[in-house]
């Protein structure tokens, strides 16, 4: 290399740590030189940077369940015509509501049978009375009185029964069954047709009713993952529908089965849906966080700043006394970025409106 080359590398290395130092000097004047406002202190934050345990993020994929502690299948008890739907799919009905109504020779029968049974009552009640009224004129023995008693209480027994059952089936007078929602919800099966006939051993339900105020979101971990996956973890749900809402829970339920063909292991997190935007077998994305088993300092990630290819945060001593610090950042975690280097704990970072602060030291 020939001296002159030599002479011009020389003095570009010296040029550039020139002015470099005249950076630095300059950003060291600058933070000297500053100073607060009263309506800048207000519009900032401030955070206390702390050791805290490192996480990570493991992403999978899932789908959104009805929690089958609040599902309901509606069955007939009674064969007979569908005469009418009152609901369709989807729909929201509450508990007690009629979903359908049939026209059943099974009805018409026990309403016969519960106007026999009231027939029976009156007719042991006027026996009674008879008996009870000989006794007293000493017509008769006691033991016809209490013959009569015996009977009326039967007959009392037999009607309450036959109460018991419409009770139990709603029936109503005449022969119509009315087939009613056993629980709130939204009908997510209908399997019933008007004037179809049904049999009295249908195996299939008519409808399946869910209440979705609380749904679960289902995801399934690779066998290689299992050991980040515990119970409690903090877990961010995301769908498709609405990318915008993240949905925050823990996991609930891990099932300790591997599934022989996907060789993945699934579990349940349970989440608030009293919007009922969300609903059973939408597609989503389910971010667990797991420990690194180590700490880190850490910080609001809205307390660091990326300028010039490097991270800054802004190190708050007091209005008149604020440093510009170069981090480096080992990772940045949704609302969280853990500092690798450049930081020490308990210095005071500004964590809102640090990059106003950070302009108006450093332009």
């Amino acid at each position: 290399m020939s001296y002159t080359m030599k002479n011009i590398i020389l003095s570009a290395s010296v040029s550039i740590l020139l002015l470099s130092g005249c950076r630095q000097k300059k950003m060291e004047e600058n933070a000297t030189a500053f100073s607060m406002s009263d309506t800048m202190l207000a519009k900032c934050g401030f955070y206390k940077a702390a050791n805290e345990e490192v996480k990570n993020e493991i992403r999978l994929f899932g789908k959104l369940e009805a929690d089958n502690n609040k599902t309901a299948q509606v069955f007939s008890v009674v064969g007979g015509l569908v005469t009418s739907i009152k609901v369709g799919l989807g729909d929201y009905v509450k508990q007690g509501q009629v979903l359908a109504t049939i026209q059943s020779s099974e009805v018409a029968r026990y309403e016969q049978e519960r106007l026999d049974a009231l027939s029976e009552v009156a007719i042991a009640e006027k026996k009674l009375q008879v008996e009870q009224e000989l006794f007293a004129g000493k017509l008769n023995a006691e033991k016809d009185v209490k013959v009569a008693e015996a009977e009326m209480e039967k007959a009392k027994a037999n009607l309450a029964k036959i109460k018991e059952i419409y009770n139990i089936y709603k029936f109503k007078k005449g022969s119509v069954f009315p087939v009613a929602a056993p629980i709130s919800g939204f009908v997510i099966t209908k399997k019933i047709n008007v004037n179809e006939l049904l049999r009295p051993d249908e195996d299939e339900p008519l409808f399946s009713i869910a209440n979705t105020n609380e749904i679960w979101a289902v995801a399934y971990v690779n066998e290689s993952n299992i050991s980040q996956v515990k119970e409690n973890y903090d877990v961010t749900v995301n769908t498709l529908a609405f990318p915008e809402n993240p949905y925050k829970g823990k996991i609930d339920k891990i099932y300790n089965v591997i599934d022989a063909n996907t060789k993945s292991m699934k579990f349940r997190v349970r989440i608030a849906n009293h919007d009922f935007k969300l609903k059973p077998d939408m597609n989503c994305t389910v971010s667990v966080r797991y420990s690194e088993n180590k700490e880190m300092i850490a910080v609001p990630s809205s307390a660091v700043i990326f300028d010039k290819n490097k991270y800054w945060v802004m190190i708050f001593k007091d209005r008149n006394n604020i440093e510009t610090r170069q981090v480096t950042i080992y990772r940045q975690l949704g609302e969280t970025t853990y500092i690798q280097s450049g930081l020490a704990e308990g210095e005071n970072v500004i964590s809102q409106n640090g990059l106003l602060i950070y302009d108006a030291i450093n332009d």
